[in-house]
């Protein structure tokens, strides 16, 4: 589209569209005027890198709004009818082009071979899987694979008005699209981001709080910024599993007449508690000072009325829209393709990339590093097989002087590998570094012999069960082993 004019990549995009179900939840389709509960629909959207096999003509916008009829359950809709009936659609003569201009993705082309990360993206409220078609097809043809679905209340497409059950609802279908993409061997499901616009941003914060899977967090001016009691009511709420890069894309502050004459609290101009709370997530915070908030999609870009009372020219939101674009581009290249120019665009200030901030500002908090604990030290053993882990934990400790192992979950650890034949060796050494750390513990010596036992090693088991009634003569298991070893 010649109006956002985003400078596509090298991949040529395809685009498909098709409906799955969640029968572990039930729903009901509002329009169909019946209390009949059917097994939860999620249609899908999704754009990827494709291949052309047969020359065909690309989308044009009209394909996407026919999703959107679909998504809000009229998909009979006569199209003539389109800009007229949804709310957030506008009947003018300018829209009415838009409706047949081209864009770059093709229906049902032909998955590109190789691995691509992927976005997983959960839009505003109530709205649907396309709303910000023009950016998905942006990062299609630069690599990435974004899958959407739309946003949908509990029971029925409406949601009960932005509360917690509304949030983690639209959290748990994005957790279905976490699900649905492990389907397809073109995406890379080690390399995954979160993205969304408006309450989908809420959303996606609590979902990263529950998925330890996600490598980044994009926000379009997401609610969680100033909707923080929201979140915080969930019973998933945790910050500090609140861990990954995070970029946050918020509106220009909307003037004082504004907020008094729309009945908007001046909290939406400067709050962020979110910022000031995370302590182990490296964020970034961009204000676009030419885009309000229904300009963070493409939908409203194209569509949506201008509010003469503070909106820019139509110019300065498709340039500011395109920036937008560009930063979101940048900052997963960096995530989640570690790529060096999209590091240094990220990491630059708003002039080094020759901007002005009376266009964007940028304000940044580094991830606090995180005190290291016993699963970090479990880590480390893991990765070298649980073999000399006496000397791996003197090594740790000159770093990490404060590491703690405590000896209950030593004990249980060295249990758990001992009974399993493959790693029965693997208990031992467990059992080895707890007694080094805990040498007058007649239990640990007690569960070493239980590790020899199961790995038919007697005579260590004998020894070691010897050395448990030492430490406590009145260990009933030990004193039975012995009996039962000794016949």
């Amino acid at each position: 589209m010649k109006d956002i004019n985003l400078d596509n990549g090298m991949f040529t995009v395809g685009f498909k569209h098709y409906n799955a179900i969640d029968s572990t939840r039930t729903y009901r389709i509002h329009n169909g005027f019946n209390n009949q509960y059917i097994n939860r629909p999620i249609p899908i959207s999704i754009w990827y890198p494709a291949t052309i096999e047969k020359k065909t003509d690309s989308l044009i916008v009209l394909d996407y709004l026919k999703v959107l009829k679909e998504e809000e359950e009229w998909k009979n809709l006569p199209d003539e009818f389109l800009l007229d009936w949804f709310p957030y659609l506008w009947n003018t003569p300018e829209n009415k082009l838009h409706l047949m201009e081209n864009v770059s993705a093709f229906f049902n082309a032909k998955f590109l071979k190789g691995k691509f990360p992927v976005i997983v993206y959960a839009p505003s409220y109530q709205a649907s899987s396309i709303e910000n078609f023009a950016m998905f097809e942006y990062l299609a043809s630069n690599g990435f694979v974004v899958i959407s679905s739309p946003s949908r209340g509990t029971e029925t497409r409406y949601l009960e008005g932005g509360t917690t059950k509304d949030m983690e609802t639209q959290s748990r279908d994005v957790e279905f699209l976490l699900k649905e993409i492990n389907k397809y061997e073109n995406i890379d499901v080690e390399r995954i981001a979160l993205m969304g616009f408006s309450f989908g941003g809420l959303s996606n914060a609590i979902t990263v709080m529950k998925n330890q899977r996600i490598k980044a967090l994009v926000s379009l001016d997401g609610t969680e910024r100033y909707n923080y009691s929201v979140l915080e009511k969930s019973a998933y709420f945790n910050l500090d599993n609140f861990n990954v890069p995070y970029i946050h894309f918020a509106q220009k502050e909307i003037p004082k007449e504004v907020l008094i004459s729309d009945k908007i609290s001046a909290n939406v101009n400067y709050e962020y508690i979110l910022f000031d709370s995370l302590r182990y997530s490296t964020i970034y915070s961009y204000r676009f000072h030419d885009l309000t908030h229904s300009y963070f999609s493409t939908f409203g870009v194209l569509f949506t009325n201008r509010d003469k009372r503070q909106d820019k020219s139509d110019d300065k939101i498709m340039a500011s829209y395109k920036l937008l674009s560009e930063h979101t581009l940048n900052f997963l290249a960096m995530t989640l393709k570690n790529q060096k120019t999209g590091t240094e665009f990220i990491e630059n200030s708003i002039k080094e990339n020759g901007f002005s901030e009376t266009l964007v500002s940028k304000k940044s908090k580094p991830a606090e590093i995180r005190e290291f604990n016993y699963q970090d030290f479990i880590d480390l053993a893991l990765n070298q097989g649980y073999q000399d882990l006496i000397s791996l934990f003197q090594k740790t400790t000159v770093i990490h002087p404060k590491l703690e192992l405590k000896e209950g979950m030593l004990n249980t650890l060295g249990l758990r590998l001992s009974f399993n034949p493959k790693t029965a060796q693997q208990g031992v050494n467990v059992f080895l570094l707890a007694l080094h750390l805990y040498p007058k513990s007649a239990n640990l010596y007690d569960s070493l012999g239980e590790a020899y036992f199961y790995n038919n090693d007697y005579k260590s088991a004998i020894n070691s069960y010897k050395k448990s009634l030492e430490l406590n003569p009145s260990n009933q298991n030990a004193i039975d082993r012995l009996k039962q070893l000794r016949k």
